[in-house]
């Protein structure tokens, strides 16, 4: 799995899911149980991720969509 984009901005999540879905990519949200144990005061973002295979057809779809500059450039490491 690679990241894809980072954010607590949950209407942005669900958008990126859908658009994702209708390309038939599938995601996982990484730290929302943390996210839920920290109170919900944004100290941990979710991560979108996507398998290794799709990261680059998954970062197209959102660049394409303008969504481009809530992309991860890089692993975290």
């Amino acid at each position: 799995m690679r990241e894809l984009v980072a954010t607590n901005d949950f209407v942005l999540i669900s958008f990126i899911e859908a658009l994702l879905a209708g390309e038939r990519i599938e995601t996982q949200i990484f730290d929302g149980n943390i996210s839920l144990m920290e109170g919900s005061i944004g100290a941990f973002p979710r991560r979108v991720m996507v398998a290794d295979d799709n990261w680059p057809r998954a970062r197209q779809v959102l660049r394409e969509a303008g969504l481009g500059e809530w992309l991860i450039e890089h692993e975290r490491g």
